[in-house]
């Protein structure tokens, strides 16, 4: 375990040092946003009334897209425009990439984050019309109701052919209890059905809440007579409702996707009506839009509707207002909505965090500086301690990893390219949180890199003000914490006084030391703030057994 050694209480840091503002770093600067798929007007009106020039170019080819997206800094875009890997290459000026509505399969999320490029949608904006649109999906299927109109009006009275059945006593499994699944369940209650479903995050407290009890799967597939998904299409749900579990259902099974295609296997659930396994289907959605499964489309027993789910007038208003909002909030500073693949940044935008963010960016460009380059054999410790830091490891390990990382990636690093930077190098990032601080401190981080040589370089900080303090490197404690900002030369001695005179004597006027800090003990870790960094760091090595110079 990995522990901080002699955190002590010390003096407040009182210098010459400018204060760390991470509010102003993390808003962006959009001048121009493309809209390219067709949304209310009330979208381009936010954005433009908040200085944000926008073009609406709607049914651009690839290749057209491709040609355009050079000139924006941010695009909007509902389902109909795929914003590939090769859109976000082209993407050159390209910081956000904004979904207005909930699925974001239409967008290369990977290509995005190793960019920086912050990817968002608005979940909440067509909630109640997805979850009507399933209600109305399920009394239309237990009731024959398409069938029935479509014989009326090829001229037919054919009462008997459409026997339905009642939804009053009957078991609706819902997968995916989050805001769709939650208010599927609500209305459902009112025609008498019992709900049960399953959720990986949602625990069966929550589902409680809203009179719907959880199960795993295994056990929910025998007690269902009807299924309703609604999960995203991750590969985890690809393909969740097939010939296997299929098997495991009561034969007579109805089933919908108001979600996302793929999530339903269409060849088995073709199988499964043809069988009579499953008496009906009713789908909003495919894996190609538009569907070529014909054998799927023309079976009677399925009822089907080209995505319709969000296709709402109160729907499409919100979203498209939701999506602008979130525009003007980031690039005011004031918050990250919606952020798809950017807890960190979320997380950097809050006052309450906004310093812990910067800590732990501080540390890992020390840490760096110290264990040198890191590598797929690099393992990195962090361990935050006091109840402060509960639960900050989602956006602290993000932040570790852009300080870590800066460098050594050429490309513009940021909060949300970092995660995905440390996976492909194959960087462990492993995180323990203690709620007792080490000392008298409650709040304290501490970040450890073992490159696989055999050492460990720890450094250990924490919060003050808007900025991170260094507190110990390797167990030696600062008698002053040491500010991480500015121009930072940090380097072990076995004599402070003597090497300080040193330096400060060979330095050549082109920099100057704003501050001093040293250790306790015989070998002392020294920190010294400069005006400039060094361009050369061997009037350094003369007077030092280990240096290193951090820029922050």
């Amino acid at each position: 375990m990995i522990i901080i050694h002699r955190l002590a209480a010390r003096r407040p840091f009182v210098g010459n040092f400018r204060t760390v503002h991470i509010a102003s770093n993390m808003a962006f600067q959009l001048k121009r946003v493309l809209i390219s798929d067709s949304l209310d007007p009330c979208c381009a009106k936010i954005l433009e009334e908040n200085g944000i020039a926008t073009d609406t170019k709607t049914k651009l080819t690839k290749e057209q897209l491709v040609a355009e997206i050079p000139n924006y800094d941010g695009i909007v875009v509902r389902s109909a425009t795929k914003v590939t890997a090769e859109v976000i290459e082209a993407g050159k000026n390209l910081k956000i990439i904004g979904r207005a509505g909930t699925g974001v399969d239409n967008i290369d999320l990977k290509a995005a984050s190793k960019k920086g490029i912050i990817v968002m949608n608005t979940p909440a904006g067509n909630t109640l019309s997805a979850a009507e649109h399933t209600c109305a999906m399920i009394c239309a299927m237990s009731r024959n109701i398409p069938q029935a109109h479509m014989s009326m009006k090829n001229g037919k009275w054919d009462r008997k052919a459409f026997m339905g059945s009642e939804l009053n006593g009957k078991t609706l499994g819902i997968v995916g209890l989050g805001r769709i699944g939650k208010e599927v369940a609500l209305r459902m209650q009112s025609f008498g059905m019992t709900t049960i479903g399953f959720d990986p995050i949602v625990p069966p407290e929550v589902s409680a809440e809203f009179n719907t009890e959880w199960m795993d799967l295994e056990k929910l597939w025998p007690k269902v007579d009807y299924i309703t998904v609604h999960t995203p299409l991750i590969p985890q749900t690809k393909g969740l409702l097939n010939d296997t579990t299929f098997g495991k259902c009561k034969r007579g099974v109805r089933v919908l996707n108001i979600a996302r295609g793929g999530i339903i296997d269409e060849e088995a659930l073709t199988r499964a009506l043809q069988s009579g396994q499953c008496a009906g289907a009713a789908l909003d959605v495919f894996c190609e839009e538009p569907p070529t499964n014909r054998d799927l489309i023309d079976h009677p027993n399925l009822i089907a509707t080209p995505h319709l789910g969000a296709s709402t007038t109160e729907a499409q208003l919100r979203v498209a207002g939701e999506i602008a909002e979130q525009f003007v909030d980031l690039v005011k500073g004031k918050r990250l909505e919606g952020g798809v693949n950017a807890m960190a940044m979320s997380n950097a935008l809050q006052p309450e965090t906004r310093p812990v963010v910067a800590l732990g960016q501080g540390l890992g460009s020390v840490a760096a500086s110290l264990a040198g380059q890191v590598t797929g054999k690099t393992q990195i410790q962090v361990t935050t301690y006091g109840p402060e830091l509960q639960g900050s490891s989602s956006y602290l390990s993000a932040a570790v990893a852009m300080g870590l990382l800066k460098a050594q990636v050429s490309n513009s690093l940021n909060l949300v390219s970092a995660p995905y930077y440390a996976k492909e190098l194959g960087i462990q990032i492993k995180c323990n949180h203690f709620e007792q601080g080490p000392g008298p401190i409650k709040n304290a981080v501490s970040v450890a890199v073992d490159n696989g040589a055999g050492s460990v370089q720890q450094v250990s900080g924490m919060v003050q003000g808007a900025g991170g303090l260094l507190a110990d490197v390797n167990g030696a404690t600062f008698v002053s914490a040491v500010p991480l900002t500015g121009n930072v030369l940090l380097y072990k001695t076995k004599d402070s006084i003597k090497s300080l005179t040193g330096i400060t004597g060979a330095l050549d006027g082109s920099s100057k030391v704003l501050s001093f800090s040293s250790t306790e003990g015989s070998e002392c870790w020294n920190a010294m703030h400069l005006t400039q960094p060094l361009a050369s760091l061997d009037v350094v090595k003369n007077n030092a057994d280990m240096v290193s110079q951090i820029t922050l």
